[in-house]
């Protein structure tokens, strides 16, 4: 599968680049690049195109402008010097945010997750709008501050609430979303992960142990909430003491 894309940018060093880039990633092919947003523009009212890379800031039509006026818009993602416009742009439906300078590896991750995303969309049956089911897949992509970022299933440890927040605890890290624990658990198979307090959903796979409805996961020691205890033990084989 080839991935159509065009590069929209107002400095020559930076098209330059993104060519560059490209021309190393046998699935992606540049069929135009503009260095303004209304020609742009009207190249896509003639021309399908799969994915945009956008700058933000441009002389006299900005890439935030364009956005809001492109009909049936492709993916598009952000390039940008600036990160204040994170928020704002991932309000426009963009799927990535890569800041400048831009090294290739971040650059062929984002391309890695259009790729992912256009599969998801061709699968036979499969609505272009839904997502593969949890169970069929094995990652997520959350929205963090800056970007779309892909988590796997088998890094996570356990997810931590905190207000409106979320916090994917991971083998290798941690990502901070804003999302609902509802949400969460709709993406998350149901085999591997589950509620076991108000705050806190962990990997079955991940627990050390369990002691005085106490669950130790890494170096953390998650309590069992009573509202999920039954649910719990039923799911791991074991009756509470």
């Amino acid at each position: 599968m080839k991935i159509r894309c065009i590069t929209i940018d107002d400095e020559p060093p930076a098209i330059a680049q993104m060519e560059e880039y490209i021309s190393r990633v046998p699935f992606l092919e540049l069929i135009h690049t503009f260095d303004n947003g209304i020609s742009a523009i009207e190249f896509l009212k003639e021309n399908e195109i799969d994915l945009i890379f956008l700058d933000i800031e441009m002389e006299g039509f900005t890439g935030i402008q364009m956005l809001k006026v492109i009909k049936n818009k492709p993916f598009v993602i952000l390039t940008t010097a600036y990160d204040q416009y994170a928020i704002q742009a991932f309000d426009l439906d963009v799927t990535d945010y890569l800041l400048k300078p831009i090294s290739f590896e971040r650059f062929f991750k984002s391309a890695e997750k259009i790729y992912d995303l256009m599969n998801e969309k061709k699968q036979p049956g499969i609505s272009p709008v839904q997502n593969i089911s949890s169970e069929e897949k094995n990652y997520i992509f959350v929205k963090t501050e800056y970007r779309m970022q892909r988590v796997d299933f088998k890094d996570i440890l356990y997810i931590e609430g905190l207000k409106e927040y979320l916090i994917i605890k991971m083998i290798t890290g941690r990502v901070i979303t804003l999302q609902s624990f509802k949400h969460m658990e709709e993406m998350l198979p149901t085999s591997n992960f589950i509620r076991v307090h108000k705050s806190y959903m962990v990997a079955i796979d991940k627990i050390e142990f369990i002691e005085r409805n106490r669950i130790k996961i890494s170096d953390k020691l998650i309590p069992i909430g009573d509202t999920y205890k039954k649910v719990f033990y039923d799911t791991v084989g074991n009756k509470e003491q």
